[in-house]
């Protein structure tokens, strides 16, 4: 299976380069919004192609949420910096029509995209009979972890965890969520038996940290350069 993510984009339209029918998987990362230089309109038009993008092709494009974009999603809820006013009602409205198109998190095997990544401390936290009771899945088995995320993320009373955010980031909670978690937590705290890939902390290049027994790989690159993470998954 052939995957090329997609990180950070900030309203930017460098992914409408990528030819859809080259992968397998085409899978944004998450944060569509709030920039520093874009106007409002430019960044709403290129959410809305994105959306349309996974529209027509619902199996192969895997759109992903950012902590960026859940302030839109669940306003007033989940704050960050970047945050537009001018543009919450517009973003919120089109967030919400389309919510059955955004997920958490993905899975391909030994392989977990989110949009920052998953840390044993933070797995750890997860009230997990609660989960088993409510959600029906065990956040234990890692094979599970992204349906698991993805039905948190459903149940009103289960997402907060989603969305926790550590001193790192300016938080109080015991560990970042797979939307939230910094680079510093996940870099030393990644999940053995796990490939991940995530975008949220810039770096100048893609950088990989593990080994063949469990990694995680950070992609948001676009600050620096124009360029995509891509991988090819054996057997898939």
């Amino acid at each position: 299976m052939k995957i090329i993510t997609i990180s950070d984009l900030h309203g930017r339209a460098d992914w409408l380069r990528i030819n859809v029918d080259q992968y397998d998987r085409v899978i944004f990362l998450g944060d569509y919004t709030d920039s520093y230089e874009l106007s409002d309109k430019t960044i709403l038009e290129n959410l809305q192609q994105i959306i349309a993008i996974k529209e027509k092709y619902p199996d192969k494009v895997v759109l992903l949420i950012g902590n960026h974009d859940a302030q839109y999603l669940h306003f007033p809820h989940y704050r960050c910096s970047g945050f537009r006013p001018s543009q919450q009602p517009a973003l919120t409205h089109l967030f919400t029509m389309k919510q059955s198109l955004f997920q958490i998190a993905h899975q391909e095997g030994a392989y977990l995209f989110t949009h920052a990544g998953v840390s044993n401390r933070w797995l750890s936290h997860l009230p997990k009979a609660g989960l088993r009771l409510n959600l029906d899945l065990d956040p234990q088995d890692l094979s599970q972890l992204a349906p698991v995320m993805n039905r948190m993320h459903q149940d009103r009373m289960l997402r907060t965890a989603l969305f926790d955010v550590s001193y790192l980031r300016g938080g109080s909670d015991e560990a970042g969520g797979p939307v939230w978690a910094d680079k510093r937590e996940t870099s030393t705290d990644y999940l053995p038996g796990l490939h991940q890939v995530v975008g949220h902390t810039p770096v100048p290049e893609f950088v990989t940290i593990g080994d063949e027994n469990g990694s995680i790989t950070y992609t948001d690159v676009l600050q620096t350069q124009e360029a995509f993470y891509t991988l090819e998954i054996k057997g898939a």
